[in-house]
Order: structure tokens, then sequence, then C-alpha cells
């Protein structure tokens, strides 16, 4: 059990035991709002790759970095098959914001409430400047045409990550 700075107690087990997202399994579903204020289902992909993307905080620098890498990517992805989306718990106003200042493409999608990020294990417990909270892991996953979970990247940095998750895929 862990306590946050004013807040009530965590259960990091309880939060671990929540991760859905097995290799070889099929993915965890969710529907979420888009950056263009549209519901938005995993289930609406069936019959295509998907390289869905979590990461903390639009307009930050290793966000920023991680979503232009994408962007720069875009066209080797979708040649090879496969949508891009990236989650973040944002909301679809800054989503909005993000994608006009950064020129992105691909689709955010809003996850205020945690649904997804919960269903793929991604919340984690974070610690800068000493304050502990629970903030998103950057966290990459990587789903077949049948929806089944084919790869996962944990921990990744921004700056390497696309030419790791290209070679791993043989793009």
């Amino acid at each position: 059990m862990c306590h946050l700075n004013k807040g009530e107690p965590i259960d990091l087990d309880a939060i671990a035991k929540l991760n859905k997202a097995v290799i070889g399994q099929p993915a965890p579903g969710f529907t979420l709002l888009s950056d263009e204020g549209k519901e938005v289902s995993l289930s609406d992909y069936l019959g295509k790759k998907v390289i869905l993307f979590f990461y903390p905080k639009d307009n930050t620098a290793g966000c920023t970095v991680e979503a232009l890498s994408f962007e720069d990517n875009l066209k080797k992805l979708n040649e090879s098959g496969y949508e891009v989306i990236g989650i973040s718990r944002d909301s679809i106003s800054s989503h909005q914001k993000f994608k006009t200042s950064k020129n992105l493409t691909f689709t955010l999608l809003s996850d205020p409430d945690e649904v997804a990020c919960r269903e793929y294990g991604v919340m984690k417990m974070k610690n800068m400047y000493g304050r502990k909270y629970l903030g998103i892991e950057r966290s990459t996953f990587v789903i077949n045409e049948l929806g089944i979970l084919t790869h996962e990247f944990r921990k990744v940095t921004p700056k390497d990550h696309l030419e790791k998750l290209k070679k791993a895929l043989d793009i």
C-alpha cells in the first residue's frame, strides 16, 4: 500500500493486476473520444494492424519527440499496413492544440478516466522532485488484424523508440 501526498492510499498491487494486455491474447478493448470529439473503439480497427502508444502529456519535451518521431515515420508505417494511435489522459482540447502545433496527422485519444491506461497496465508510480504520483509509463503495443497483441514495449525512450519498433516489425 502506498500513500500519495494528501491523497487516498493506492494499492499498487491491485493496479498492476489490472493489466489485461498479454502478448498472444486479444488486446483489451476500449472506446474513447478522439481529438475530433468522436468515439473511437479498438474494435473499429479489426482487419487492420495497430500501433497503440501511450504517452504522459501533450506538449512536453519527451512526448513531443515521440509524437514527431511517429509522424516522421508515419508514411512508412502506413505503407506497412499499420495505423498509429496515441493515448494520454489529456483533454480533447489539449489533443487538438498538440496536433495543430506539431502538425500531427494520426489519431490521438483522450483517456481522462484512465480506462485504457489501466487495461494496458501503463499507470505507474512516478517520483518527480520528491513528489510521488501515479502517471503514464511511456509504452507501445502492436496489435494484429485479428485484434491480438503481438508486441509490447514498456519504459520506452522517445529518442530511439521508433528505430527499435521498426526493427522489431521488420519495417
